[in-house]
C-alpha cells in the first residue's frame, strides 16, 4: 500500500492519535448524533407514505386522464377518439334519449 511497511503505518496512526486524541470522542458523538437523525428522517417519510397510501376513500388512479379510446358514432357508424371526461358527459344524455 503506497510502498509502506507495516510499521511506518503503527507510526502514523500513533501520530495521528497523539494530535487528534481529544476530539476523537467529540467526532464520534457527532457521527452519532448525524445516524441518529438521519434515521428519524427516513422514518418520518415512510410513516408519511404509510399514511398516504392508507387513507379510505381515496383511490389513485395510475391511468392518465387524457388516454382517449374509440368509441363508435351512433348515427355514423364510425369511429371518433374520446377523452374519459366526454364519455362521462354524454352517458346522461343516452340514458335519457333511449
Amino acid at each position: 500500500m503506497f510502498g509502506l511497511s507495516t510499521w511506518e503505518l503503527v507510526i502514523i496512526l500513533v501520530i495521528a492519535l497523539l494530535l487528534f486524541g481529544r476530539r476523537l470522542p467529540e467526532v464520534g458523538k457527532s457521527l452519532g448524533k448525524g445516524i441518529i437523525e438521519f434515521k428519524k428522517g427516513l422514518k418520518g417519510v415512510d410513516e408519511e407514505i404509510e399514511k398516504e397510501s392508507s387513507r379510505p376513500g381515496e383511490k389513485r388512479m395510475d391511468v392518465p386522464e387524457d388516454r382517449g379510446y374509440r368509441a363508435p358514432l351512433a348515427e355514423g357508424g364510425g369511429d371518433r377518439r374520446v377523452s374519459r371526461s366526454d364519455v362521462v358527459e354524454e352517458k346522461p344524455e343516452q340514458v335519457e334519449k333511449h
